[in-house]
């Protein structure tokens, strides 16, 4: 059986790559293996993906989810959970982390395989996200939380600021959409499920009534939630 081997990147590309993060992050790592690891994209790690980002990801999700509420509960004192909860679930979203790892050049750090990197993987959305909360997660093991905290409100500061209303997520208002109308609840079905397991692709189709949307994306729940959002799109209002 062939098993995915590490990629090797030019010393020279990879330092100057952990510069411009560590800028990024505003911290030098004393574990610069910590580093490594959160930009190291599965196809390029080890057998399994030993050495890959996801651990990282794992935890770096939990430290982002904690900060974020945190964050709410101070700027938002007299809202109860039923608002915070839809403005976290924004805010920590794929689409709006890929956005802010897009915006900042993450696709341009991540160690991917050269054949992945052919097809344009750094740059799916699923997988910004997934770096940035790697990223993350390295920086709250080598630096703290209130380091990691400090990034974090850096970066999502304008995204913050520019929530007014607590948001519903497409889903959601596609839901209340039908309800209001007496119609069917939305119909999410699996148009195509195609890719590798470290970088699936889903399609999906949503229906209410006689009216259909379709969606891709990198998770099944992403690619629902751009379906409704753009079965709205095209319903009256």
């Amino acid at each position: 059986m062939n098993r995915p081997v590490k990629v090797p990147v030019q010393p020279q590309i990879w330092a100057e790559t952990q510069a411009q993060a560590q800028a990024l992050l505003g911290h030098v790592f004393v574990r610069p293996e910590l580093l490594s690891e959160a930009l190291t994209h599965r196809s390029a790690a080890g057998a399994r993906g030993v050495g890959s980002n996801e651990r990282l990801e794992f935890i770096g999700d939990r430290v982002l989810g904690l900060i974020v509420a945190e964050w709410l509960i101070e700027r938002f004192p007299h809202e109860q959970e039923g608002k915070l909860g839809p403005r976290l679930a924004a805010l920590v979203s794929k689409p709006a982390l890929a956005a802010i790892a897009e915006a900042h050049g993450l696709a341009e750090m991540i160690n991917v395989a050269p054949g992945e990197a052919r097809r344009g993987v750094s740059g799916q959305a699923n997988v910004l996200a997934d770096a940035l909360e790697a990223l993350i997660g390295a920086l709250y093991l080598d630096a703290g939380f209130s380091r990691a905290r400090d990034f974090v409100r850096r970066m999502m500061v304008e995204v913050l600021d520019a929530q007014g209303l607590p948001p519903k997520d497409p889903k959601t208002a596609l839901q209340e959409w039908a309800l209001k109308r007496s119609l069917p609840l939305p119909a999410y079905t699996v148009v195509e499920q195609s890719g590798p397991s470290h970088a699936p692709s889903f399609v999906i189709r949503v229906t209410v009534g006689h009216t259909s949307a379709e969606a891709r994306a990198g998770a099944k729940r992403a690619a629902e939630q751009d379906a409704a959002r753009n079965l709205l799109g095209v319903l009256p209002p």
